[in-house]
C-alpha cells in the first residue's frame, strides 16, 4: 500500500461549461481571470450550479467542490 493508513488523496473538481477541472477554491471572479476572460469587461454572464450570478455577486461567491459553473461569453463584432 503506497498510502499511509487513513490518507486520501481524492481531487475536487468542478465543472465548467461541460468540462470538468480541478477545484482551486476561487471566487466566481478568480475563475473568470484564470480562464482569461477579462471580468471587468461587458458580455459576460455566468450560472452557478443553475443560477445566474450577479455580476456584483462575482467577488463574494465562492466556487466551491462539484459546483457546476457555466460561462457565456459574447464576442462581438461583425
Amino acid at each position: 500500500m503506497s498510502q499511509a493508513m487513513g490518507e486520501t488523496h481524492v481531487k475536487q473538481t468542478i465543472t465548467v461549461n461541460g468540462k470538468r477541472q480541478p477545484w482551486s477554491g476561487q471566487s466566481v471572479r478568480a475563475l473568470l481571470v484564470d480562464a482569461g476572460i477579462a471580468p471587468e469587461r461587458g458580455g459576460v454572464a455566468v450560472a452557478l450550479n443553475g443560477a445566474v450570478v450577479p455580476r456584483g455577486e462575482w467577488d463574494s461567491t465562492a466556487v466551491r467542490p462539484d459546483d457546476k459553473i457555466e460561462i457565456v461569453h459574447i464576442v462581438r463584432g461583425g
